[in-house]
């Protein structure tokens, strides 16, 4: 099964494997699941970095080519993915996540956050 996982996840999985939630950990660890990033991801990285937030210092580039090279699947965003995005309820504003939940519910993947808002979403949305 694939699973998509959202940023924050992405984030400790490649700089801080100790903050992973017990749960997160045996997802990304079992074998029969290819863990997916979105580009969605990336850019939140790109973008909040540029805004010099501290939880954000990481180098974009070394990211994707650690989940790359961790065997993490790359799942590209579409207009179909932008049109799901219109479909969902106001449960969250930030558009990083909504494309995240879009890709998910549009690819029929499961979500996988840690983020107690984005659960609330419809949809297969596993809170770790």
């Amino acid at each position: 099964m694939r699973l998509l996982l959202d940023t924050q996840l992405l984030l400790w999985a490649a700089y801080a494997p100790a903050r992973l939630p017990e749960a997160a950990r045996a997802l990304i660890a079992d074998m029969r699941h290819d863990i997916a990033f979105s580009p969605a991801s990336v850019w939140e990285v790109v973008i909040k970095r540029t805004l010099d937030r501290p939880d954000f210092r990481i180098d974009p580039r070394r990211l994707r080519r650690g989940l790359m090279e961790n065997g993490y699947v790359e799942l590209p965003i579409s207009s179909e993915h932008a049109l799901a995005m219109d479909m969902l309820p106001p449960v969250h504003k930030d558009p990083f996540d909504r494309m995240l939940v879009a890709q998910a519910i549009a690819e029929g993947l499961p979500f996988v956050t840690v983020d107690r808002r984005l659960a609330e979403y419809p949809g297969d949305v596993r809170l770790v």
